[in-house]
């Protein structure tokens, strides 16, 4: 698994390839945690090249939902069934706002 962290109008994108199981969990919530440190507006985690979305992935996704608490609003892109499809399944649609494309989230941060 591999991060890369961009900024596009006034949100973080933290762009996540690969698999995230509970052998790279810890780095995409050390990747997640380096952001937050930096207190964006807006944090974007784009999980369109991710093949394989395990539980302890979404655990790593819930965390950084409660450590952003109410100062960063998080997105999460995610289109398929190795991501988008997990995340509805666990209703974790419900805590996050989910996007199809990194542009329609960019879209509505930017319309905010």
């Amino acid at each position: 698994m591999t991060t890369a962290i961009a900024e596009h109008g006034g949100a973080t994108v933290l762009t996540v390839t690969g698999e995230i199981d509970l052998a790279t969990a810890p780095a995409l919530e050390s990747a997640i945690d380096a952001v937050l440190d930096d207190k964006p507006s807006a944090l974007i985690i784009d999980l369109t090249a991710v093949g394989f979305l395990a539980s302890a992935g979404m655990a790593a996704l819930v965390a950084a939902h409660q450590r952003a608490g109410t100062s960063t609003a998080i997105a999460i892109v995610a289109d398929g069934p190795a991501t988008s499809r997990q995340l509805k399944m666990t209703s974790l649609d419900q805590v996050f706002s989910l996007y199809s494309t990194l542009e329609a989230a960019l879209m509505a941060f930017q319309s905010n």
